[in-house]
């Protein structure tokens, strides 16, 4: 019984996503391509995969890049990476024939110099393919249309029945993947090939903001449509510790020579609980007491960056990331500026982010206060979440 709300649903789809990105962009002028290139403090590529990797529906990532761009490809772990061709047709096959060996039901195939895709969108298209083959988000052409010769106005042409196509584009994945096996080549996108092939394809509502990076200008175009949705979150962090008897500190995931260490439940790195703090603050989760209660034993003695892993790892369940973060250590000694920077290397790595993400510096209390007569270390952060 077709569409009968009595009836029992049946399992979920099976997902996946193929983001297609090996063209050289030549448009938007010399440098890099454009899906490599910064945009509101990332890179074009990273607003489009996490747009994927945030959505709830979508399971696996295909990222389809040119053979001259794995330079740019380092920290993708959770995403499946393949070579492209020479044509974008021709890159979205290696794309379907990367997931063929665990074939999903559904692929959608998105460009990546798209980075504003929402998850509605997303949803449109995905929710259409319960009824038809292939599905395409697309926006009606509302301007009046022009035919032209040598630079003056030659005619005009009726706009009605016409659209903008944007991506992604939906299609249920053995009906794609055939499709273009019998594809000569030369299409401009995936509803060509799927219409060609005798596909119906439905048209879902798309959004305007969902644009397509082609010149130079819509570089500050997409930035202001991003600062518009982002959501951003700063968290604050505040921790101190008591100095006892031994031979280290452990500050922010280093060793600090000093004779003395801090006295804690766990290893007291008092940095990093600090750091820790702030995340969880940002996320309004409490502080590393709610996660990791000092009660439970099996917390006694835990190195620390155990619970800054928590924190950021349940900020990106989140859908967050970190723009960036802030620890300052208050103490007389020991010296932090000479291990300044091997902590900053500590924290982004134990997080998973660039080094130039995170600061680490130190200051006295002039000798003022617990710290100033060196009775123990306290710690403040700092740290911004942003979600789009």
């Amino acid at each position: 019984m077709e569409n009968d709300p009595s009836a029992p649903a049946g399992p979920s789809p099976r997902i996946a996503a193929v983001i297609v990105a090996a063209g050289r962009g030549t448009r938007v002028g010399p440098g890099a391509p454009k899906q490599w290139r910064p945009l509101a403090g990332r890179r074009v590529a990273d607003w489009t995969l996490d747009a994927f990797r945030n959505h709830p529906r979508v399971e696996r990532i295909v990222l389809v890049h040119h053979a001259e761009d794995l330079d740019e490809l380092r920290d993708m772990e959770d995403i499946l990476l393949t070579p492209g061709g020479a044509t974008r047709d021709a890159s979205v096959a290696c794309g379907l024939a990367a997931l063929a060996s665990d074939p999903p039901d559904i692929v959608l195939i998105h460009d990546v110099a798209r980075p504003l895709v929402t998850p509605d969108t997303i949803d449109r298209v995905i929710d259409a393919l319960t009824h038809a083959p292939g599905a395409a988000p697309a926006l009606t052409v509302t301007d009046a249309l022009w035919r032209g010769d040598n630079g003056r106005v030659a005619g005009t042409q009726d706009r009605s029945g016409l659209f903008r196509a944007q991506t992604p584009q939906g299609f249920h994945f053995e009906a794609i993947r055939a499709a273009h096996a019998a594809q000569p080549g030369g299409a401009a996108d995936d509803v060509e090939v799927a219409r060609s092939a005798g596909l119906d394809v439905t048209i879902v509502a798309g959004d305007e903001r969902n644009m397509k990076i082609t010149g130079p200008e819509d570089f500050a175009r997409a930035e202001q449509y991003l600062r518009g949705r982002m959501d951003i979150r700063t968290g604050i962090g505040y921790d101190v510790h008591a100095f006892e008897e031994g031979e280290a500190c452990i500050l922010c995931g280093v060793a600090v020579p000093h004779d003395k260490k801090l006295k804690g439940h766990s290893d007291a790195d008092v940095g990093m609980h600090a750091l820790t703090d702030a995340i969880y603050g940002a996320l309004a989760e409490g502080d590393i007491g709610r996660h990791f209660p000092p009660s439970d034993m099996q917390w006694k003695g835990a190195e620390s960056h155990i619970f800054l892993r928590h924190a950021i790892d349940l900020a990106r369940t989140k859908g967050y990331e970190l723009a960036n973060c802030d620890v300052v250590l208050i103490c007389e000694r020991p010296k932090i500026g000479p291990h300044a920077a091997a902590m900053q290397s500590a924290l982004a790595e134990i997080m998973g982010v660039e080094a130039d993400r995170v600061s680490v510096k130190a200051t006295t209390s002039e000798q003022l206060g617990f710290t100033g007569r060196e009775e123990g270390i306290a710690s403040q952060a700092i740290a911004t979440l942003i979600r789009t």
